[in-house]
């Protein structure tokens, strides 16, 4: 098949399904609901998540915070450059239909630099208190769909951070296990 019209296929299906999604916001209550975690999730949840683990976390929750905070680190340089790379346009930019519910931090939708630290952090987070997954796990998968919801990412950008976020998270546990034996 001819791969230029197997994209046009694949954008036109994103479109409608970024459209039946942000129309969800007609409501006042979801709108307010992805409003709300979108802007938790812009990274006020995750440093008060750094700071109470610091804090209270003891030896363990000191040695969570400075991996969520290196993780964060990466997480940010990556997202950006690709970002920069791709420029693929918001659905709220390509589609006039789809509209921006909250205002986008920057101009350019792939990946979802939101669902890449909120899997990211959720992963690492887990992996130290594993006890708090009744919390980051809805939170973060709240924060992926608000950003499709709020018609600030097409379903693509949201999956595709999730694999990168889950990615990062596994190589820096891999990093920090390799650590010890390289020093």
């Amino acid at each position: 098949m001819n791969p230029a019209y197997l994209r046009r296929r694949l954008r036109a299906n994103e479109s409608a399904l970024c459209l039946r999604a942000n129309a969800l916001c007609a409501r006042y209550a979801l709108l307010r609901f992805f409003a709300v975690v979108s802007r938790l999730g812009d990274g006020v949840f995750w440093y008060a998540l750094i700071a109470a683990l610091a804090v209270f976390g003891g030896a363990t929750g000191r040695a969570a915070a400075l991996h969520l905070g290196l993780i964060g680190s990466t997480s940010l340089i990556l997202y950006k450059a690709l970002k920069a790379w791709t420029r693929r346009p918001r659905p709220c930019a390509a589609d006039l239909r789809i509209r921006a519910w909250v205002a986008p931090l920057d101009e350019f939708s792939f990946p979802s630099g939101h669902t890449l630290h909120a899997v990211g952090f959720t992963i690492v987070a887990l992996a130290y208190f594993p006890s708090l997954a009744w919390l980051l796990i809805p939170f973060a998968a709240s924060v992926a769909v608000s950003r499709v919801v709020l018609g600030l990412h097409y379903p693509s950008d949201v999956a595709a951070a999730t694999v990168i976020g889950s990615g990062l998270a596994s190589a820096s546990f891999w990093l920090r296990d390799m650590l010890p034996s390289m020093i």
